[in-house]
């Protein structure tokens, strides 16, 4: 990932960056007004930040993108596989409604320009999807249990019946989580994921020194993607363990619940 050209706290892909019809990034602690555990840059209205210092960081964001702050769209996210698409009967509702339809969604789909979709996260894996021919932008919350649920693959079936897209022409960036390295599961998650289907040795591996399993989320969605159609080299992975580098990201698993959240997310601009 690189460096937004104009705001050094916000991350980009350059696969995504080739494209001029979408801003996307993803953002990181630095920039906000936020103290504590959520120093300084949190985004996450639901995980115990003061209220007005969340507001003027996205405020902070909306700035940035140069669009009004209403115009961010992000969900209160249950790590379910819900995905609400933002097209024009979404945008013409009020206020309300609108948060009703974002609460318990974990996957975001748009062809509206001028309106900022993106998920909060603090270790669990953020993905975009871009179609760049039929300008349909997504965004997707993947932790753990949304890789179970197969929620990529759900976005992209989405996005090829009601926008038309076509899985090989789409553009993938999957954002800064939780590396395998630092991602320990126990037997019942394991469990989880052979039930639905995965190969564990093709996800993880053992560590015989702690007797815990590590699973790579980032090639789980990775081989997900693929089956739906993606082209291994349309999926750009950051790369980037929100764990170890304590410094750029906020991480739940180290930091506790109480912690800030990041959002990855984009603008379709034209």
């Amino acid at each position: 990932m690189v460096s937004h050209k104009a705001y050094s706290t916000l991350l980009q892909f350059e696969s995504l960056n080739t494209f001029d019809s979408l801003l996307h990034f993803s953002t990181t602690i630095d920039g906000g007004v936020s103290t504590g555990n959520y120093t300084s840059f949190n985004l996450g209205m639901y995980s115990g930040d003061d209220l007005q210092d969340v507001t003027e960081n996205r405020s902070r964001l909306a700035l940035m993108l140069s669009i009004p702050s209403e115009n961010l769209l992000f969900p209160y996210q249950t790590h379910g596989d819900s995905i609400c698409i933002i097209d024009k009967e979404f945008t013409s509702k009020s206020k309300d409604e609108q948060l009703q339809l974002l609460n318990g969604v974990d996957a975001l789909i748009t062809n509206q320009i001028g309106v900022c979709i993106g998920v909060g996260t603090a270790d669990c894996v953020p993905i975009l999807i871009f179609d760049p021919k039929n300008k349909v932008f997504a965004v997707i919350h993947a932790g753990w249990r949304g890789t179970v649920a197969k929620l990529g693959p759900k976005v992209v079936e989405i996005m090829q019946t009601k926008f038309n897209s076509d899985p090989s022409d789409l553009q993938v960036g999957i954002a800064p989580s939780i590396s395998p390295d630092y991602f320990e599961v126990g037997d019942e998650v394991v469990d989880q994921f052979a039930h639905a289907g995965f190969l564990i040795d093709d996800i993880g591996y053992y560590n015989f020194e702690t007797s815990k399993f590590h699973i790579d989320l980032w090639f789980a969605n990775e081989l997900l993607l693929s089956q739906a159609g993606v082209r291994f080299d349309n999926i750009e992975v950051a790369g980037l363990c929100t764990y170890y580098h304590s410094d750029q990201f906020f991480s739940a698993r180290r930091q506790g619940i109480q912690s800030g959240r990041m959002i990855t997310g984009g603008v379709l601009i034209r």
